[in-house]
């Protein structure tokens, strides 16, 4: 009789792990409610009904405890068939995006961000378009939001944490509107807002571990054979900081596996784009020995590529597989990696959440995304790229594998804190130079 009601008792927890875990994958989640059920009505009759289950009280931690488990077994089949039966309708939705600082064909956060909304928009049959501001301001930011919804768009996509001001501004002003924004952090939100946290219900952001992504760039480029480095940030926001210092502390974590030094050139170029004024400084570096310079920050990889283009130097590309770009337009081979965040893979889930009737699941949060599979690298929200990725024997694909795994238990960590007005090392000699301009 035990053995059966614990073959029952099993039976309900893995429908309860399905259920949870279907997350939008409404197949997953419909067949996680009727194993629930199933589960559930085997349950009671394994014990005999209600005399025999209250003979296993102290086997089973009590009649609370059962009554409890069942009342939770109910509520989270109606829970998943409610999503069910709400789910897999993509005819309401009206998807806008909102362009931050650059436009959609920056080859970086813009461009990204509008081509996983048209993807998603082509496969579902939803009507889709984007907004450019008119200018660089949290009023002309509100401006395009506020067209956006007078044009009857319902979803609206915003990359960047310029958008925090015309967040707190336009969300609850629109409280039918479900807003994703990308990197736009609870600090961002709380200071525009003037309190101490933010969260609305018609809001999800998400915001990633830039640290580890930089991290990986770093330990790579040293183990692939490069000692004299550069870091070219885009303005000095919370984001690009993290990408930076941790591109140093992945190149000191190799440098001191390898027992060298390595030189390595930081600084910001205060804008998110390239200009004659830093392409001059990125000549300055190169002429002087730097090997490759890590170009993180929009479209400001442009002064780092032709530079580079000069001497035969390399770069490293950022939040996307820059690769394809930078080689493209200034010289195959220049990518040796790229340091990616999972931009497209966040509006792919929250857009299938809508569509699927799950948005619950993710409204009023505001999300830090990194590693989540020590397996397989291409799952996690921060990774370097396998396919173009400049392997060698000094850092193979394999290699690469194993740092992730490391880094996903926690052997190896990696600091998030950006509070030091410059990056320090023990086998990095850094070069701190500020703003550029």
């Amino acid at each position: 009789m035990k053995k059966k009601i614990l073959a029952a008792v099993t039976a309900l927890i893995m429908a309860a792990s399905l259920a949870a875990c279907g997350g939008s994958d409404m197949p997953a989640a419909s067949s996680a409610a009727e194993e629930l059920s199933s589960a559930a009505e085997s349950l009671v009759e394994a014990a005999g009904g209600k005399e025999a289950v209250e003979s296993l009280v102290d086997a089973a931690g009590g009649k609370e405890a059962v009554e409890s488990l069942a009342e939770q077994g109910k509520e989270l089949a109606e829970s998943v068939m409610a999503q069910q039966t709400s789910g897999g309708d993509a005819s309401d939705m009206r998807v806008a995006m909102v362009t931050d600082y650059g436009d959609i064909t920056d080859q970086s956060f813009n461009q990204t961000t509008y081509e996983a909304c048209k993807a998603f928009a082509g496969e579902n049959g939803v009507d889709f378009t984007y907004y450019k501001p008119e200018g660089d301001s949290t009023a002309d930011r509100v401006a395009m939001i506020d067209k956006a919804v007078a044009d009857g768009y319902n979803i609206i996509v915003m990359p960047g944490y310029a958008f925090a001001g015309a967040i707190v501004e336009t969300a609850e002003m629109y409280p039918d509107v479900k807003f994703i924004a990308l990197d736009v952090s609870e600090y961002d939100l709380s200071t525009e807002a003037g309190t101490d946290g933010y969260s609305q219900e018609n809001v999800y952001s998400a915001v990633y571990q830039e640290e580890l992504a930089g991290y990986m760039a770093g330990y790579a480029v040293v183990k692939l054979g490069y000692k004299k480095l550069g870091f070219l940030g885009g303005m000095a926001v919370p984001a690009v900081i993290r990408y930076g210092y941790g591109f140093v502390q992945g190149a000191d974590a190799a440098a001191k596996e390898l027992g060298e030094e390595v030189e390595m050139n930081y600084a910001y170029g205060n804008q998110f784009f390239g200009d004659a004024d830093i392409t001059a400084v990125m000549d300055t570096w190169y002429s002087g020995g730097t090997e490759l310079v890590f170009a993180c920050g929009g479209g400001i990889y442009t002064s780092a590529a032709e530079a580079a283009a000069k001497v035969d130097g390399k770069v490293v590309g950022v939040d996307v597989d820059q690769a394809g770009i930078i080689d493209g337009q200034y010289g195959e081979g220049m990518t040796v990696t790229s340091a990616m965040k999972g931009l497209g893979q966040t509006v792919q889930t929250l857009l299938s959440a809508i569509r699927d009737g799950a948005w619950d699941l993710y409204k009023g949060k505001i999300e830090t995304l990194g590693m989540v599979s020590s397996d397989d690298p291409h799952l996690n929200y921060v990774q370097l790229p396998v396919e173009s990725t400049q392997w060698n024997d000094g850092f193979t694909e394999d290699d690469y594998k194993d740092l992730v795994k490391k880094m996903a238990s926690g052997e190896i960590t990696v600091s998030d804190d950006v509070s030091a007005e410059q990056p320090s090392a023990d086998s990095v000699k850094i070069n701190f130079q500020g703003n550029i301009k």
